[in-house]
């Protein structure tokens, strides 16, 4: 098939490299910016830079900010062929993906969302990888009048360039765990930082201080997006670990060991019962 890639940043130029390397796919890429264009055809990320003809592409993988990836959904829409299959892959799906899939509708366009749950620290094509989604989850959002044979082609280049779960689900679902999976531990890691503690670290800290702290750095405008869009389902997650925090600092507050080990235990076996559900999952 040609597979457009429409922005070739950290996932969309992975996802470029990824098809080059792992199937037979021809990938043609476009980016607003040209250097990073010609850089991916000098690299043989891509086949072709993108000449702005619809006409022969099979599937169009936007890879750009909610904001961004909707306006030019919108732009390109009138001019797709009926028979390409368009998907984004926006860390959030909810109202945004139900507007597309509305567009999409009127268009006879077939418009199914996806989120590769890979990612780095950093962003941009120069940090773009092959096999950064070697392992990973992918989720995969149809709507319920979703043509079942474009979900299927999307779960097999899935698992062609390396993901090893693929989950199907609503885009509404995707929203209310991602909040939990994803979303949260941003914030949390953001606010962590904001001790002033952070400066006298150096010497002190470890593997769990590199942990928390690993996706503090995260770029604020993608992140401001994703969050507000999905705030209500973020709120909520928010109230719960709050909820859970206010239980250890009243058990400090008391002095009482015992319920301290008993929360404590609690997390433990919590933990414990999500790594069984592991078990025999792809590796």
């Amino acid at each position: 098939m040609n597979i457009l890639i429409s922005g070739m940043g950290l996932i969309g130029g992975s996802l470029c490299k990824a098809l080059k390397k792992y199937t037979e796919h021809k990938v043609i890429g476009y980016d607003i910016n040209s250097d990073v264009e010609k850089l991916a055809l000098s690299e043989n990320s891509i086949d072709q830079i993108f000449n702005g003809d619809y006409s022969n592409i099979d599937i169009i993988i936007i890879c750009m900010y909610p904001e961004i990836c909707e306006k030019y959904f919108y732009s390109i829409i009138s001019k797709i062929e009926k028979y390409t299959l368009v998907t984004d892959v926006c860390g959030i799906k909810g109202e945004m993906s139900e507007r597309l899939h509305q567009s999409a509708i009127s268009h006879g366009v077939e418009y199914i969302p996806i989120h590769p749950m890979a990612g780095k620290e950093v962003g941009g094509y120069s940090n773009s990888s092959a096999d950064l989604y070697i392992r990973a989850n992918m989720v995969i959002t149809p709507f319920e009048d979703s043509d079942r044979k474009k979900t299927e082609i999307l779960s097999k280049i899935s698992e062609n360039i390396g993901f090893r779960k693929i989950v199907i689900t609503t885009p509404q679902e995707h929203d209310t765990m991602i909040a939990y999976t994803s979303q949260l531990a941003h914030i949390v890691s953001s606010a962590y930082v904001k001790s002033p503690s952070l400066d006298k670290e150096c010497g002190f800290s470890g593997g769990s201080f590199q942990d928390m702290t690993r996706i503090a750095t995260m770029n604020e405008d993608m992140w401001t997006s994703l969050f507000m869009q999905n705030r209500k389902n973020l709120e909520s997650e928010l109230s719960i670990l709050i909820e859970n925090l206010e239980k250890y600092r009243e058990t400090l507050q008391n002095n009482d060991s015992e319920e301290m080990k008993r929360l404590i235990k609690e997390g433990t076996n919590l933990k414990l019962e999500n790594l069984k559900k592991r078990i025999g999952e792809p590796n």
